[in-house]
């Protein structure tokens, strides 16, 4: 596992532009939330209808760990993002970036293995205490499924637990793959990741992969158990999750 990435990093990013030789974006909503190690990313396109599979299927959103190296001296940082979980498909080459910080809350992405540029502007109010949480299945062993805290914003993820049919290809998008499977759609499409502010004691959520979810504001309290695990408590999550990451002035938050 790669070591705690530089603080310059930590907090949540909402990218303001999206260049490539195709795309002109600045209308899709990004948010890519950074702990000390472990990373939620969220892409809702605007103007998609999200009550068809089909406009689902065109979100993206992912979480892992991040590494942040520095392969040439005279290049900038490279920045990458090793996704463990991805509501697209499989990537064929990795997810990294080099990043140049304009200011220390505006950071400019370019490509390494593809031609584009991003604008990442930190969140007011995103840096502080930052927790990684896995959840515990019934034998207590952790899952994939992960809940994320940077600041005041907190995003849960939680995978969907159907494969990629067999004929799913790398770089496929999702879009495609549900119009080939109309049958598995729903398994297909059931992958939440959502995210929003946590502030009192109160989760609201403001965008996820599952529209339904959006507006809800939703109680919930996590407190410390030791080093090793914690205890979540709100409606739609598990009790009982192991500790990633926590670094929080108090060992409870309700």
């Amino acid at each position: 596992m790669s070591p705690p990435i530089d603080a310059r990093y930590h907090g949540v990013w909402a990218r303001t532009l999206l260049d490539t030789p195709d795309t002109h974006d600045t209308t899709t909503w990004v948010r890519w939330l950074q702990t000390g190690l472990w990373h939620g990313d969220l892409r809702v396109p605007a103007g998609v209808d999200r009550s068809t599979p089909e406009g689902r299927a065109q979100q993206q959103g992912f979480g892992g760990t991040t590494a942040i190296t520095r392969p040439d001296p005279w290049m900038p940082e490279v920045c990458t993002w090793q996704r463990t979980i991805d509501f697209q498909p499989p990537r064929s080459t990795p997810d990294a970036g080099f990043m140049r910080f304009e200011t220390p809350e505006r950071v400019v992405e370019t490509g390494v293995h593809g031609v584009y540029l991003e604008v990442w502007e930190r969140l007011p109010g995103s840096v502080g205490q930052r927790i990684a949480l896995a959840a515990l299945d019934a034998a207590g062993q952790p899952t994939a499924e992960r809940l994320l805290v940077s600041g005041q914003y907190l995003m849960h993820l939680r995978p969907r637990g159907a494969p990629w049919p067999a004929s799913t290809q790398p770089d496929d998008t999702l879009a495609a793959v549900v119009q080939r499977h109309p049958e598995q759609a729903q398994a297909l499409l059931d992958f939440e990741i959502a995210f929003g502010s946590w502030i009192d004691g109160v989760w609201a959520v403001e965008r996820a992969t599952l529209p339904a979810l959006e507006g809800q504001r939703v109680p919930l309290a996590m407190r410390a158990n030791g080093a090793a695990l914690a205890t979540v408590k709100a409606q739609g999550l598990p009790a009982s999750w192991q500790v990633l990451e926590w670094h929080s002035a108090d060992q409870a938050r309700e």
